[in-house]
């Protein structure tokens, strides 16, 4: 490649190289990366102009590249990329989440970053690689920028603390947790967690780690700005108009604060609405054609300055609440008949409908994209209807947010779902956000809980979820607050989510609008966290304190067993026949068989259900020699008799087995219907079984 420029460092005991040079040379700036056999390939691009626009127009797009793992996936009749798969579309969200509050907001020019992942070599995340990539990419071109940032993977496996582990390590028994944590030099910005009750000390010692290899990796890019680096752009960047603004300030003076301090989200919407229709036909009547849209910024940015000032200086919430006070809780189980388990959990006015279907094995959902091959067996579906929030809309399928709400909700139940030895159910639950007012992702944690509980399921623990804000000024004055809201939610510069149980901590996601924070303010939010997390979980076993002792009779019931994995042909039959028989005689939902042998036999009824699984058992049974069966002579022949053992399976007693001494005839020791009791004196590998009458 042409004009072809590597830098190199080591990250995690790996050598990781970004190397520029004219490949996608009409990008402002592309950066090709590479960490073990992991190559990603970023870009980043700055339209030429403005654009008329309230926001700071940004898109990130993670692009997955079937041939980078050497698969041709897809349907039979689609063999290409299409939707992003969820872990294109966490991908993407992680580097967004990073990049995004680095940028000046009063940018309107459209910037897009693309990562491309080229080549994955199956134990390198393309996450670490793509984002390092990218933050190069911004700070190398001439798009205007606060970076470098980065980030890194550490995962807690035993007692030791590991620096972008292998895939492999972190599927070890004992894996603990691990953690994407990236921001700036000095400070973190975006955190994602799991883990299997992790403890927040050890949480802030992985993060105290990350932050050192993330300084070390912006002092690595500033060198790279040193040699490379184009001069930043001078873009024209958003003001309002000042005559606009001191309009703006000066109508909502004495008007904005008993808009927005109401404890109720109704009253607080209608009262803002109603001031914000007065501000504008004030304006109207005031002003020369006013920017209504641009006074509507200014309208929120008021709102940002009273929420913060009346935090810091006073403790004042909107709502009315101490800085460290859980809202109202309310929680009801068992809300349908028809469901396996069903929850409501409110949290002041948000409202999650949970819901848990219990199915057969077979229906886990098979996942094949770019990095996966493999079975899913618990899934979390979150769905935010318009109407959560008073508003009309369409139904067009889950967007990115709903698919990051569910995956957090899932990654912090997930610990706590029983092994498939244990209990053998597919489980799926699906989270409806019926009212919402922040923390709707937490809500479902606690909803999901109590619908597995009602369903039946072993949870191991209860787990609930409480969002954390933050209210800082000047970087140094802030305030930790519990259970955002409203205001605090749309204008605060923290959402850290935290979820897990009482003996730790299961998953968190953390995204800020500043340029990050210190280690100091993580671990007072974690600590503040635990506390409103412990005041939940109690709420909660107060509701529903176990599991139902016995599943919803509208459930299936699932009986399983094992086989020799070599009798799995006899099982399934010619062309599947024997085994969709024996589906059809006993009216069973399915039988499932997994390659080493394990059967499930899943119905509606259970008495059926047992019949079927008896005469799977039966089917598939290996004799041995010196076993007393019994049976029935179904054929006398002139050299012994067959008796029917079941299952479709015989043995024969041949005619010096009858008794004791001669035996002129067949007849004269037994008769065709006898029911006779014999031991079997050979088991042949081709399913020959021999019987003997005298040595019983």
């Amino acid at each position: 490649m042409k004009d072809k420029k590597q830098f190199s460092t080591t990250v995690g005991g790996k050598t990781l190289t970004l190397e520029v040079s004219s490949l996608a040379g009409q990008a402002n700036a592309a950066v090709l990366a590479k960490y073990g056999g992991t190559v990603v390939l970023t870009t980043v691009v700055m339209s030429k102009g403005d654009i008329d626009s309230n926001y700071m127009p940004l898109k990130v797009d993670y692009e997955e590249r079937f041939y980078a793992a050497g698969k041709i996936i897809g349907s039979r009749f689609i063999r290409r990329e299409g939707r992003p798969s969820e872990e294109a579309i966490l991908a993407g969200r992680l580097v967004d989440r990073t990049l995004r509050p680095l940028f000046d907001q009063r940018i309107r020019r459209e910037i897009q970053v693309v990562v491309t992942v080229l080549a994955i070599d199956e134990e390198n995340d393309p996450d670490f690689v793509g984002l390092v990539a990218a933050s190069t990419a911004l700070v190398i071109s001439d798009v205007p920028w606060g970076g470098p940032a980065a980030g890194v993977r550490v995962a807690k496996i035993g007692s030791s603390f590991v620096i972008n582990p292998l895939n492999s390590e972190l599927r070890k028994p004992e894996w603990i947790f691990d953690a994407f944590v990236s921001g700036t030099s000095g400070k973190i910005n975006m955190i994602e967690l799991a883990g299997n009750e992790a403890h927040e000390k050890d949480a802030i010692e992985a993060f105290e780690k990350a932050q050192r290899e993330v300084d070390q990796l912006v002092e690595f890019q500033n060198k790279i700005v040193q040699e490379i680096g184009k001069t930043k752009a001078n873009l024209t960047l958003f003001e309002p108009d000042a005559a606009l603004r001191s309009a703006v300030t000066s109508f909502l003076k004495d008007r904005l604060e008993e808009a927005v301090y109401h404890r109720d989200k109704g009253e607080y919407h209608n009262r803002l609405g109603a001031l914000r229709d007065n501000l504008f036909a004030h304006l109207v009547e005031t002003l020369e054609k006013p920017n209504l849209k641009i006074a509507d910024m200014l309208f929120e940015e008021a709102i940002d300055h009273l929420v913060h000032k009346n935090v810091l200086e006073k403790d004042a919430r909107p709502d009315g609440r101490r800085p460290d006070e859980v809202r109202n809780l309310y929680a009801e189980v068992g809300l349908f008949e028809r469901t396996h388990g069903s929850a409501l959990f409110s949290r002041g006015n948000t409202q999650a409908l949970a819901v848990t279907t219990l199915a057969p094995p077979g229906a886990e959902q098979l996942i094949e994209t770019m990095e996966t091959t493999g079975k899913r067996r618990f899934l979390l579906h979150y769905n935010f209807p318009s109407y959560s929030v008073g508003e009309i809309g369409s139904f067009r399928g889950p967007g990115r947010r709903e698919i990051g709400h569910g995956a957090l909700a899932e990654k912090a139940l997930r610990p706590l779902i029983p092994l498939a030895d244990e209990f053998p159910y597919t489980i799926r639950i699906v989270s409806e956000i019926v009212s919402s007012n922040g923390s709707s992702s937490m809500a479902t944690v606690c909803a999901g809980t109590l619908s597995l509980l009602d369903a039946g399921v072993p949870l191991r623990k209860h787990a609930a979820g409480i969002a954390m804000g933050l209210m800082m000024r000047d970087g140094k004055n802030y305030k930790v607050l519990t259970d955002i809201q409203g205001p605090e939610d749309h204008h605060g510069d923290m959402d850290l989510k935290v979820a897990g149980t009482e003996d730790g901590v299961t998953a968190i996601q953390m995204d800020v609008k500043v340029d990050g924070l210190t280690l100091e303010i993580l671990e007072r939010v974690l600590a503040q966290g635990k506390k409103a997390r412990l005041e939940i979980l109690a709420f909660l076993k107060g509701v529903l304190p176990g599991k139902r002792e016995t599943l919803s009779r509208y459930a299936p019931v699932i009986f399983q067993t094992k086989i020799n994995p070599e009798k799995i042909g006899t099982l399934i039959g010619p062309g599947g026949k024997m085994i969709n028989g024996i589906i059809k005689k006993f009216s069973l939902t399915s039988i499932d068989v997994e390659e080493d042998g394990s059967v499930f036999v899943s119905g509606p009824d259970r008495k059926q259900a047992e019949l079927a699984l008896d005469e799977v058992k039966a089917l598939t049974r290996e004799f041995k020699v010196g076993e007393i069966v019994e049976g029935k002579i179904i054929k006398i022949l002139d050299f012994g008799a067959i008796v029917d053992l079941g299952g479709g399976q015989d043995g024969m007693i041949h005619v010096s087995e009858l008794k004791e001494g001669f035996v002129k005839t067949v007849a004269e020791v037994v008769k065709q219907g006898d029911f006779v009791r014999a031991r079997i004196i050979r088991a042949d590998a081709d399913g020959r079984i021999g019987l003997s009458l005298k040595q019983v």
